[in-house]
C-alpha cells in the first residue's frame, strides 16, 4: 500500500501543474481580450473625435 502512495503523489503533482498551466493560459487570454476591447473602444472614440474636428473645420470655413 505504501507503494501506491508515491504514484498518487506524482499524479496529484502532475494534475496541479497542469491546472496551474491552464489557469495561467486562461488569465493571459482574458487579459488579451480585455485589452482588445479597450483598444477597440479607444479607436472608436478616436474616430468620433476626428469626425467632430472635421465638422468643426467645415463650419469654420463657411
Amino acid at each position: 500500500m505504501s507503494h501506491s502512495q508515491p504514484n498518487e503523489q506524482d499524479e496529484l503533482q502532475k494534475y496541479l501543474e497542469e491546472k496551474a498551466k491552464q489557469d495561467h493560459e486562461q488569465k493571459v487570454e482574458e487579459e488579451s481580450r480585455t485589452l482588445s476591447a479597450y483598444d477597440a473602444c479607444v479607436l472608436k472614440e478616436s474616430s468620433k473625435i476626428h469626425e467632430l474636428i472635421a465638422e468643426a473645420q467645415k463650419e469654420g470655413q463657411k
